[in-house]
């Protein structure tokens, strides 16, 4: 038996779900469809389940893809504030994070309600537990096979998300419709993930110490905090770097940002101190006693020339390693790459090789960097396709 509808979207998540209470507030009939159990499973572990739902100051800057432009459009029509406005108007309370994180008070699941909630309320259908098995174009629109039905409409949103979480239900679902429809993707790869160092690696072992560091890559640089791990660092200093990083390229550590190490070796305080002794009041003993050259570490400060005191600089503050590659799409928030948009308008996420096709959300190739990126971008992305569709 086939169901008739407006609007299929493909996917009960945050973007998805932003697009049905959009289009469904305009009058069009909405269908869901998600593998999953339960819609917005992602939200409800996004922030550590307090979901960090936006940020105060969202931009393009803050993106990653091959068309840096494209998010420019949908996130000057969606604020941070109209999100917060929504979940006000449920009573849900929110409180602002460092960084401009704008966090739950109470749980993931306030906002997961809230987009619910009103879907319903707007007439929304939900097919959930139904994988699709199919999706082709006919002269009528659009007919989607799922598990135990078929449905028909005139318009098809595509708002799977990425392959990252597969443990929560993601899947590359989305980016093989896009391809059957003639799409093309970019290369998928995980980020916001945490990184792998070499075996050998001059600061392996230190799993547990956590500091503040800067990190650069890709000509991009964050100061955050930093966490060594067994396999190499995490935290959101490394989280964020993984956005740019790309296999081969070099992390340089900043391990005392903004500290001018020749100086400090001939300020009064510390001329006189070893340069072990120096450095260790500064960092953890254990990253301390890895940086330091063999040679400086039982010297007084006074005593180095300007050559040592430079290579003690560049030991701590420009210490650097080629990664081996991530802890994968299992340890990833994101995923960058997926439908190319080139292929899609920015202003309405229509496709521009088959009216009627929408795509929202991660299932795009635009990914956010840590603090409530890629939830806004889901948003932004779904009001926009539901305004248009």
């Amino acid at each position: 038996m086939t169901h008739n509808t407006d609007i299929i979207i493909l996917g009960a998540g945050a973007s998805g779900l932003m697009c049905a209470m959009t289009a469904a507030a305009r009058g069009q009939r909405v269908t869901l469809v998600d593998h999953g159990g339960k819609p917005g499973r992602k939200i409800l572990v996004a922030g550590g389940g307090k979901c960090n739902f936006t940020n105060t100051e969202v931009g393009p800057d803050d993106y990653v893809g091959r068309n840096a432009d494209f998010c420019r459009s949908a996130l000057a029509r969606f604020s941070p504030w109209e999100m917060v406005a929504l979940l006000e108007e449920h009573g849900v309370p929110w409180e602002e994070r460092d960084h401009g994180q704008l966090f739950c008070r109470r749980s993931a699941a306030d906002v997961v309600e809230v987009l619910t909630s009103r879907c319903r309320d707007l007439g929304c259908r939900f097919e959930m537990g139904r994988m699709v098995t199919g999706a082709r174009r006919d002269a009528d629109g659009f007919i989607i096979d799922c598990e135990g039905t078929r449905l028909a409409a005139s318009r098809l949103v595509v708002a799977t998300g990425s392959p990252a979480w597969p443990q929560v239900g993601a899947s590359d679902i989305g980016h093989r419709i896009a391809r059957s429809f003639g799409h093309r993707i970019e290369p998928v790869r995980p980020v916001l993930v945490p990184l792998v160092m070499p075996e050998g690696w001059q600061l392996g072992g230190l799993q547990g110490i956590s500091l503040e560091a800067g990190i650069s890559t890709g000509g991009v640089s964050f100061v955050r905090d930093l966490l060594f791990t067994h396999r190499g660092v995490s935290g959101p200093a490394a989280l964020l770097a993984s956005c740019h990083w790309l296999p081969g390229m070099p992390l340089q550590f900043d391990f005392l940002p903004g500290v001018d190490i020749p100086a400090l070796c001939e300020s009064p305080d510390h001329r006189r101190q070893l340069v072990r002794t120096m450095l260790t009041r500064l960092l953890p003993e254990r990253l301390a006693t890895r940086l330091i050259p063999d040679d400086l570490g039982g010297r007084k400060a006074a005593e180095l020339s300007r050559a040592d005191r430079q290579r003690l600089a560049d030991a701590v503050r420009s210490h650097t390693v080629v990664p081996t590659g991530t802890e994968g799409m299992r340890k990833a928030e994101a995923a960058a790459g997926g439908v190319d948009t080139g292929e899609v308008s920015s202003r309405t996420m229509e496709s521009l090789k088959m009216p009627g096709l929408f795509f929202s959300g991660e299932v795009l190739d635009v990914a956010g960097h840590l603090g409530g990126y890629n939830l806004h971008w889901a948003w932004a992305s779904g009001r926009a396709a539901g305004e248009a569709i």
